[in-house]
This record gives C-alpha cells, structure tokens and sequence, in this order.
C-alpha cells in the first residue's frame, strides 16, 4: 500500500515521503496513528501543492538573503572599543557588539550566531566579517573598529 508520511518514522520514512508499505502495516499502525495518509490522487495533489508551495518560499527566502548581502556590502558598521597602547584593545570586539552596533547604526538584525567571528576582533581599524545569511548565501560586514 503506498503512503505518504505525515511525520517522521524512524527506518521507514520521513515526513511527505512517498513509500509503498506493507497493507497491515499501514493500516494497524501508519494510519491509526495519524502518521501516515493512504496515497490517494487527491491527496498526492496537495502533497505537491505542498511542495510547491514550500520551494516558492524557498526560493523567497534567498531573494531576501541576496538582497540582504547586497545591502551589507555597501555599508559599514563602526564599533568603539577601550585602547591601551600600541592601539590593542583591552579584550576584544564580539559578534554581539557587532550585531548591537549593526541594528543601532543602519537597523539591520542579524543574528549574532551567523557571523563567523571566532575569536573576535583585536585590533583598531577594518575588518571583513563574514556573515552566513542562509545556506546558499554569504555576505561579508565591514566592521570599523576605533578607539573610544
């Protein structure tokens, strides 16, 4: 009997699968716990309107990266920090700061967990930041760092 999954079942299939199972499996198990639907026409239909509909967002979603990364590439955030001498910094400029400084000066949002920034910032002067915006889409920050 060919199901679509409802939700995930371990060792058979995930959610919105096609798969062909065994007749009491199906019945006894799939569909009594509303884990699966009886793959009929009508309801193969929806499943691909489903489909559709959830790669048209998709495919939104990366618009809005796109543009997003352009928007990043044009500007630049300035981001203060405690000097000693020789221009070091006392500590170091974080990606938290970064996404502060970021929505307060261009109100941009991003979330700090994005920037790929492992050690943080050192030093005074510019630095790129990379940003990953989606899976597909990465876009870089240009973060100026000057003395307070």
């Amino acid at each position: 009997m060919k199901v679509i999954f409802t939700q995930d079942v371990k060792g058979k299939g995930k959610k919105g699968e096609v798969k062909d199972v065994p007749v009491g499996y199906a019945n006894n198990f799939l569909l009594k716990k509303n884990m699966a639907v009886e793959a009929t026409p009508g309801n193969l239909r929806q499943l691909e309107q489903k489909n559709k509909a959830a790669e048209a967002e998709r495919q939104q979603e990366i618009e809005d990266a796109k543009k997003l990364k352009e928007q990043l590439s044009e500007i630049e955030v300035e981001v203060s920090a405690k000097t000693g001498e020789g221009g070091k910094l006392f500590g170091s400029v974080s990606t938290k700061q970064i996404t502060q400084a970021l929505q307060q000066q261009h109100d941009i949002k991003i979330d700090k967990r994005k920037m790929d920034l492992p050690n943080g910032i050192h030093a005074l002067g510019y630095t790129n930041v990379p940003v990953k915006l989606d899976k597909e889409v990465e876009g870089t920050i240009r973060v100026h760092t000057v003395e307070q």
